[in-house]
């Protein structure tokens, strides 16, 4: 209940700032910011918020909305069109045409103007046209539907990558974290041995020599130190970037790299449990020979944009055979026509005519034109089935990359483990033997050596399964949010 609260009031401060970003209020922008500055933020958290904010998935939420008003232009093919128009004329000066004399009696080849019309002509009504049978209207139907189908994948498939860049962001920042924890503690420990050689001189235990090298040790630390710090604001930034926040927004992400056991399916250290939540909504195992990448093309994004894309293309086939096919219209007026002399009083005298009309048009020769549009699409198929087989191969071999990565990781576990526990046991031991004069300077320094490069290396494999896990999730299609949930 604590932590649900927490996430609300961290969601408000997200919008507060957000909006004082916008109008440039530093003073709101201040306070926001002090307000959530000590905020640990999870991965899972983390996810939400990205897949919210992320201008990717908009646009992708933009597509299928566009895909909606397109299903709506399709389906207004089938209904009828129905227009109406009102048209009145005013003749100053009645219009006159010349007629043969002979009509009124006069000499033969001699013409009489005759005005024809009257002063007032108002003409107005409906029109109405109803497409009977139109092959590609029809086929327009199921297309529309197939392409917001296809704008859903790429909905899918964004949210996917979101997710997945997301998680690789934030493991990131643990990694750069652990990085200058690394640093720090190497730095205090040369220090207190240090604080100890200078005693131990002055006592006259050890030479000026053995306290020179420590000091070139830790100058040489110092920078190494201010690198590090760099490095994890870096990966801050970048994690901001990937969730679409203000890189003003400051934050602190839960979690610790040393303390996670990647053998394990969950923490004793609640830091992780949230990293172990999202790693197991779907478990990957060990499994050295043989790869089943059955599935693939029903969980893969990109997979499943491309089957749509041949739906539709398909489709698009029947579409332009069907530009062969004749074409059935009605068409249905109704009209009303008035004709008046002087002064008007609108529709005094006026006639109403009502006209239907069947037209059936068969085109038989537009030269090449339609069967080569028809080969277009074939080919265009063709080519999709193409892309379909080389990503089919590219998905294989991701799933093939990740699950080594994975695998990799699995096999040298257990031996990082082991061999960080025996440097932190040999650094103790070389310390106790410094303290009783029995061991020497050189020792103690190859040991702290040790520690450190074994707690890197622990690290390092924590962060690469982390990382070859979101990589593997996104090559199975089984990505956290989009395609599994956390059980309960």
């Amino acid at each position: 209940m604590i932590r649900r609260e927490q996430s609300r009031n961290f969601f408000i401060s997200v919008f507060i700032i957000a909006v004082a970003f916008l109008s440039g209020d530093v003073k709101a922008q201040a306070q926001e910011t002090e307000l959530i500055s000590d905020y640990e933020l999870t991965l899972d958290e983390a996810l939400k918020i990205a897949v919210a904010n992320s201008p990717q998935v908009k646009r992708a939420l933009l597509s299928v909305d566009d895909a909606d008003e397109l299903v709506k232009i399709a389906y207004s093919e089938i209904y009828p069109e129905i227009s109406s128009s009102i048209n009145y004329t005013r003749n100053f000066e009645i219009p006159v045409n010349f007629v043969p004399g002979e009509f009124f009696g006069g000499a033969p080849g001699t013409l009489v103007p005759v005005a024809f019309g009257t002063d007032n002509n108002w003409q107005g009504g409906f029109t109405a046209s109803q497409t009977l049978f139109r092959g590609e209207t029809i086929v327009g139907l199921s297309s529309a539907t197939v392409f917001k189908t296809v704008q859903k994948e790429n909905l899918r498939a964004a949210s996917q990558q979101v997710i997945t860049q997301t998680r690789i962001a934030y493991y990131s920042v643990l990694a750069a974290l652990e990085q200058f924890r690394l640093q720090e503690t190497q730095i205090k420990r040369l220090e207190q041995n240090l604080k100890e050689n200078e005693a131990r001189q002055r006592a006259g235990l050890v030479d000026e020599y053995a306290v020179l090298s420590l000091r070139v040790q830790l100058s040489n630390q110092r920078p190494q130190l201010i690198e590090a710090e760099y490095a994890v604001d870096e990966a801050y930034r970048m994690l901001k970037i990937t969730m679409g926040l203000p890189l003003k927004l400051e934050f602190e992400v839960l979690g610790n790299l040393n303390e996670f056991d990647i053998l394990e399916s969950n923490s004793e250290n609640d830091a992780n449990q949230h990293i172990y939540s999202v790693d197991q909504m779907n478990p990957y195992t060990f499994q050295k020979d043989g790869l089943d990448s059955a599935g693939l093309e029903e969980t893969r994004g990109d997979l499943r944009i491309l089957d749509a894309s041949l739906a539709l293309n398909e489709r698009e086939i029947t579409a332009t055979k069907s530009r062969f096919l004749p074409s059935l219209t009605a068409t249905y007026n109704l009209q009303w026509t008035a004709a008046e002399p002087d002064e008007p009083t609108f529709f005094e005298n006026s006639a109403r005519f009502q006209t239907l009309g069947i037209n059936l048009s068969l085109p038989l020769f537009q030269g090449f034109k339609r069967v080569a549009d028809v080969q277009r699409v074939q080919i265009a198929r063709k080519d999709l089935q193409e892309q379909k087989r080389a990503t089919m191969l590219m998905a294989q071999n991701e799933v093939a990359s990740a699950s080594e990565d994975l695998n990799r990781a699995f096999e040298t576990a257990e031996a990082r483990k082991v061999a960080l526990q025996q440097a932190n046991e040999g650094y103790t031991r070389a310390q106790k033997r410094l303290e009783n004069g029995l061991g020497s300077q050189l020792e103690l320094t190859d040991a702290e050596v040790q520690v450190r490069q074994a707690e890197v290396n622990y690290a390092l494999m924590v962060y690469e399964y982390l990382t070859a896990k979101a990589e593997y999730d996104l090559a199975t299609g089984k990505v956290p949010y989009v395609d599994t949930e956390i059980e309960e």
